[in-house]
């Protein structure tokens, strides 16, 4: 049991840190719906506790609203740029750390695990996104929004699969 409950999270995890590699506010909005789906008392008296919350959600849906948008806009920074990759790990992180401890297991391995795909994540999704549009010759935003699409649907998979 213990097993399969540690291959379930590390699996959610791993998408988890990919997807907040590709948008940042992705992978907390998506713990946040799974763990309202899927209540854990092991959050009850967690400081991890919020990541299930209403409010937390309210707030994580318009980060990531502003986010879908913002990245399209010319002057928004690369992703690869030190700001975007230490919030990509933080919220890679924290959503591995929400998963983790929901399951009884061990917070620090969740945060490490969510972080560190988190950053792969980053730059596997930036260099790909930037080699596609090199190669089709279709515009950034377009491809943005394919990207958004990925992610979103990805999101839904796994809240339902939660």
């Amino acid at each position: 049991m213990m097993r399969a409950k540690f291959s379930k999270s590390l699996l959610q995890t791993l998408s988890l840190g990919l997807l907040a590699g590709m948008r940042t506010t992705s992978a907390p909005l998506i713990v946040n719906q799974m763990l309202r789906k899927h209540p854990s008392k092991k959050l009850s008296k967690s400081s991890l506790k919020f990541m299930r919350s209403e409010k937390a959600g309210i707030a994580f849906k318009i980060f990531a609203a502003g986010e879908l948008v913002g990245d399209k806009l010319p002057f928004t920074p690369n992703r690869i740029e030190p700001g975007g990759i230490i919030g990509r790990c933080i919220t890679g992180g924290l959503s591995g750390a929400s998963i983790f401890k929901a399951n009884d297991l061990n917070v620090f391995i969740g945060a490490f695990i969510g972080s560190a795909t988190a950053f792969a994540g980053t730059f596997g999704s930036y260099f790909l996104r930037k080699t596609i549009v090199k190669n089709s010759n279709i515009d950034d935003p377009l491809i943005g929004a394919l990207e958004d699409a990925f992610v979103i649907g990805s999101g839904m998979m796994l809240i339902k699969s939660a």
